[in-house]
């Protein structure tokens, strides 16, 4: 069975999002006509399908928060950021902030992925406090 945590190794953003969009699309055509040359998932691919969604998520996930780094490394404040996720500055700051402490964690299962306590801390310094 593919995991997402196999599938995240195997594909960047673009690539997972290309094949979600073709098995997707795939399996849409499949539904819409039973004379459509169009074959229907198999089971291990529509696993793959939801597995991938998952895929996207992550590293749309990882990428917004990446972006929020540089947002504030520019000089952007949270009421800015706020604006610009369409949430308030408090939501923005306290969704970045989980996820530096999902990086920490991370760290600490894998060893090498995530946040060390260096680069959380300094992660955490950048964020500062809601303006």
């Amino acid at each position: 069975m593919t995991t997402p945590d196999e599938l995240e190794q195997q594909h960047t953003l673009s690539t997972a999002t290309t094949r979600y969009d073709e098995l997707r699309m795939r399996d849409a055509l499949a539904t819409m006509t039973e004379d459509s040359d169009a074959t229907p998932l198999t089971r291990e691919e529509t696993l793959e399908l939801l597995a991938l969604s998952e895929v996207v998520i992550r590293k749309a996930g990882y990428g917004r928060q990446a972006m929020v780094r540089s947002a504030r490394g520019a000089g952007a404040s949270w009421t800015q950021i706020g604006a610009a996720l369409g949430t308030s500055k408090q939501a923005a700051w306290e969704s970045h902030n989980r996820w530096i402490e999902d990086q920490v964690r991370q760290h600490e299962l894998t060893g090498y992925q995530g946040f060390d306590e260096g680069q959380a801390d300094a992660a955490r310094g950048l964020a500062g406090r809601p303006d």
